[in-house]
């Protein structure tokens, strides 16, 4: 059974995967644009592209992507967000990026991006906000008319390794009643702790607001303390590094045997969501400690576990992937039947960034959706 480049029906069920109800909770805005939306952005703006043909632009993203680098896969993106710089741009890009995830059978995604990177054209950080939610309001709109569900979200990122991290965290506290959901840090981790942005973080707090932080990624149990003391994270944002603090002290032919040191018993222990994106960690590196392969991802160790795993795609684009294909390449390798999908679901809607009301019936319309299956 393959999942690459096409759908996978889950063993035992009905239903293929792309049709099941699914949550996405670690979605890049500038790693999810369609190729010929590039192409399209990219000549009025004179901008010079790799490729003009959007199968071979593609083809380039995928190839420079998959480095086993974080810094070189983040080059990638200079691409990308070249064609983010207007009002219309960033408008069309998110309508698109929401109904490319509901035909891939999401109904909640948080759409994350980083203002302060967008202004090279004259636009302001508040503008630019406003012209992605306009993007994300076209499309549920247009989905609802259409007789579909969809509901999303802004996760606004600030850069690590800049120095505008309370700005940007002021500024999704002044949009938090018109689209944006969470805040997050994004950029180079190792060498950039969330200590380092220990003021934004605490702004947040005090306003009641939610924060995710990339952490354990590109950087280890450090990074990850830091993101829970310093950053207050509600979530990891990939997180898998978390098992590093994790010992396997043997197995029989039924059980492993581990001891969790205190940063991976506090994260198991409270429920704190680890955002795993599975192609994308094996592309940055992230899992190189364990292997290069996707049998070596510590995702069914850490779910065996008990900790609160959910399944991202990071980067459609640079991965050249869905989160359909993601779980697809899950039940591949480790042999995940419907009820493990649905617990990843349910996983990612608990840690939604959504009043409690809202992500109950997220739990509510993913168990109709498996239910039916």
């Amino acid at each position: 059974m393959s999942s690459v480049g096409e759908d996978v029906v889950v063993p035992g069920s009905r239903k293929a995967i792309r049709d099941l109800p699914k949550v996405s909770l670690h979605d890049h805005l500038d790693g999810g644009l369609r190729p010929q939306t590039i192409i399209d952005l990219a000549e009025p703006l004179g901008i010079e592209l790799p490729a003009t043909d959007a199968a071979e632009l593609a083809a380039w993203f995928a190839e420079k992507s998959d480095s086993g680098s974080l810094v070189e896969y983040l080059k990638t993106f200079d691409v990308t967000i070249a064609v983010m710089q207007t009002a219309e741009g960033l408008t069309r890009i998110a309508r698109e990026f929401v109904e490319d995830l509901a035909a891939d059978g999401v109904i909640y995604g948080e759409l994350r991006w980083a203002p302060e990177q967008h202004l090279q054209r004259g636009l302001s950080l508040d503008e630019a906000v406003e012209a992605v939610q306009q993007g994300i309001d076209e499309a549920t709109d247009a989905i609802a008319a259409a007789g579909g569900w969809i509901r999303a979200g802004q996760l606004v990122s600030a850069m690590r390794h800049l120095d505008r991290g309370t700005e940007i965290a002021e500024l999704a506290l002044r949009h938090r009643d018109s689209g944006v959901v969470g805040f997050d840090i994004a950029g180079p981790e190792a060498g950039f702790p969330p200590s380092r942005l220990s003021e934004a973080f605490d702004v947040l707090a005090r306003a009641s607001f939610p924060a995710t932080v990339h952490a354990g990624e590109a950087d280890g149990v450090d990074s990850i303390l830091s993101a829970l003391v310093d950053g207050h994270a509600l979530r990891l944002g990939h997180g898998v590094r978390i098992a590093e603090d994790i010992t396997v002290e043997g197995t029989d032919d039924e059980s492993t045997f581990v001891t969790l040191g205190r940063v991976a018993q506090w994260v198991k222990d409270r429920g704190i969501a680890l955002e795993t994106s599975p192609s994308s960690n094996l592309q940055t590196g992230a899992i190189a400690a364990w292997g290069s392969t996707m049998a070596d991802h510590p995702f069914d160790l850490l779910y065996q576990l008990g900790f609160r795993v959910t399944v991202n795609t990071d980067n459609r684009l640079m991965s050249g992937t869905t989160l359909t294909r993601e779980l697809g390449l899950l039940v591949d390798t480790f042999g995940y039947g419907l009820d493990d999908l649905e617990i990843f679901q349910v996983n990612a809607a608990e840690a939604a960034f959504l009043p409690l009301e809202d992500r109950e019936e997220l739990i509510e319309r993913i168990g109709a959706g498996f239910g039916a299956a």
